[in-house]
């Protein structure tokens, strides 16, 4: 395991932080849990398992359908959605896994949640944003990932949710970004991305950019922040000391804000297929609770590691 995952396992471990997973008839998650809970990361709580599956002790099992605190999930969940579905709807929607679980989170019950193995982004993600919801003054949520290579570790986001993200958007990926950074023993230097270095290009998506970046230095004064800036003059200490004179992250970026969603899922998967990285995520930033979304194509190992980050998140919640 690489080092940053192996210092957060060391700080999750015996915590016996609770994180579900909802899709327990799959092999990879069965294979993932029961290590877990042998390592004794976290305490896992599996949802919809196959009856003939074999678990770990310490692995806690749950029948939705004959579990007593169907009445208060229930009803937790209504005041959730606060009159924007009728009771025989919510029932419904109890059925599904990924709900489920993340009332589980809503209402205590966990404190986490990991799932994606065979369910699509939208079907992770949209539970946990009408039911558990972003923290206050934190317009949207976002996926970042965590990059890592022998020793090397870079924060990428948003690489999996908003297509055409806002100024403002932009800015709290940028502050959310560099709590994760933070959480992962990296000192935060956030990048803004954009084809133009500070003020090359006079264009609407450059000084959208350029804007975020102001925004986010208004925020939190103490962040080290810059932009507009390219890839290159982010991350290559002559080429931003040329661009971008006086910055202090230009050239020694490790956390990049990509501006729009396009420009973030491509960039990410370059690093990891022709840059040799291993891409840990998407990490969903700026929820109340965590839940994160695993690729399908993951594997065990995949889950065990998110769902350490996921341990993570929520003892910094």
């Amino acid at each position: 395991m690489l080092s940053v995952l192996s210092t957060l396992k060391d700080r999750v471990i015996g915590k016996n932080v609770r994180v579900v997973f909802p899709e327990g008839n799959d092999p990879r998650i069965v294979e993932a849990v029961n290590q877990l809970a042998a390592d004794n990361v976290l305490t896992p709580v599996v949802l919809n398992a196959a009856g003939n599956t074999e678990f770990h002790p310490n692995v806690n099992v749950v029948d939705m359908g004959n579990d007593p605190r169907n009445p208060a999930l229930l009803e937790a969940f209504l005041a959730a959605r606060a009159g924007k579905l009728e009771r025989h709807e919510a029932i419904e929607c109890m059925k599904q896994p990924n709900y489920y679980g993340t009332l589980l989170v809503l209402t205590g019950e966990a404190d986490g949640l990991v799932s994606g193995a065979i369910h699509s982004t939208g079907e992770t993600v949209r539970p946990a944003l009408q039911l558990i919801k972003t923290k206050p003054g934190i317009l949207r949520t976002f996926g970042y990932f965590l990059m890592l290579k022998e020793d090397l570790a870079y924060i990428m986001g948003d690489c999996a949710i908003n297509p055409n993200p806002s100024a403002d958007d932009l800015a709290s990926f940028a502050i959310e970004s560099a709590k994760a950074a933070t959480m992962f023993g990296i000192d935060p230097k956030v990048a803004m991305l954009s084809y133009s270095t500070n003020g090359s290009a006079n264009t609407e998506d450059a000084q959208k950019v350029k804007a975020a970046t102001l925004k986010a230095k208004e925020i939190d004064p103490n962040l080290a922040v810059d932009g507009e800036m390219q890839f290159d003059a982010a991350v290559v200490p002559s080429v931003g000391q040329a661009k971008f004179p006086g910055s202090t992250v230009a050239g020694h970026a490790n956390v990049f804000v990509f501006p729009d969603l396009n420009s973030g899922n491509i960039g990410y998967k370059m690093v990891q297929r022709l840059g040799g990285f291993e891409a840990i995520g998407p990490v969903l930033a700026g929820l109340k609770k965590p839940v994160n979304d695993l690729s399908r194509g993951c594997n065990s190992t995949d889950v065990y590691n998110l769902a350490i980050i996921t341990a993570a998140q929520a003892l910094d919640a």
